[in-house]
């Protein structure tokens, strides 16, 4: 037997209480897998997709070294694994019968599972997804535009519903926009984050930036938006900078966010605040044709 092996669970709590450590050692690498996780503890707790979802955790001497987790929705996430893990992985997963419908990981970990799923189930990976990770080193304001920050409230809301779906459509993210037409907000990603608006001196918002709350010491900023007729004024950069200072205010170890690589213009913008790139990560739709184990 390798001396690595993969221990699977239906047990939010107890695979928390394994590899809990392990996730927060590195908050930024893993901040998805953190709020995830975390999203998932919660819908447990209140009684929602009860044992629906899978968790694994790869030890060795009893140590954890990586872990991924699969969601009701298929979505499969992975911290780093070599391309002999992710090989092991995949055909354990496809051994049990599970069949993710995505994965995402970082971009070395992804490409080298989505390979080892095709060779494992004759499955054709198809690339959805890229982005670069950045992690906030010194926060640097930008020059401020007029206007103030201003953490939204209930009566903001219809505001940033409709700010988050036009972000959706603005980067194609359809799942999203299926979940705000249905009107089921508290279940899409945007539902449990604390947003900021940038006001312009009379009062009209006129960007705007969310947080996750606090989990493993790690905040990420996502999404931050600006409608396009009032793009390159300085709103962005304001409001992400005063969402990324409230992180911080509030006890936040590491800050992270997300960007496009075939954005120029946001990535410069972030690392002029202070945010330094620190890794990419890249996702796979997976067909969802039976898998058959080899």
């Amino acid at each position: 037997m390798s001396p690595h092996h993969w221990h699977l669970t239906q047990d939010v709590d107890e695979f928390l209480a394994r590899a809990g450590d392990f996730l927060r050692s590195r908050p930024a690498l893993h901040n998805t897998p953190l709020t995830d996780i975390e999203t998932l503890r919660k819908r447990h707790a209140a009684g929602h997709d009860a044992d629906a979802s899978v968790f694994g955790r790869l030890e060795s001497g009893g140590e954890v070294h990586a872990i991924f987790y699969l969601t009701p929705q298929g979505r499969l996430g992975l911290t780093p694994l070599s391309a002999g893990q992710a090989d092991a992985l995949a055909a354990r997963l496809a051994g049990l019968g599970h069949s993710p419908a995505k994965v995402i990981a970082d971009h070395d970990t992804a490409g080298a599972f989505a390979g080892a799923w095709q060779r494992h189930t004759s499955a054709v990976p198809v690339p959805f997804w890229r982005t670069h990770l950045y992690r906030l080193g010194t926060l640097t304001p930008p020059p401020r535009p007029e206007g103030r920050g201003r953490s939204t409230g209930e009566r903001d809301r219809e505001q940033v519903v409709r700010w988050c779906r036009e972000f959706c459509v603005d980067v194609g993210e359809q799942s999203s926009i299926d979940l705000i037409d249905a009107g089921a907000w508290d279940e899409s990603r945007f539902g449990d984050r604390h947003f900021t608006f940038w006001e312009a001196p009379d009062g009209t918002p006129v960007s705007m930036a969310a947080a996750t709350s606090i989990v493993g010491g790690m905040v990420r900023v996502d999404p931050v938006y600006t409608p396009a007729h009032l793009r390159g004024r300085g709103y962005a950069g304001a409001v992400t900078a005063e969402t990324s200072r409230a992180a911080l205010a509030a006890g936040a170890t590491d800050v992270v966010l997300f960007t496009d690589p075939d954005n120029p213009t946001s990535n410069a913008l972030y690392q002029r605040i202070g945010y330094v790139r620190i890794a990419d990560f890249a996702g796979y739709r997976l067909s969802q044709g039976a898998p058959r184990a080899r």
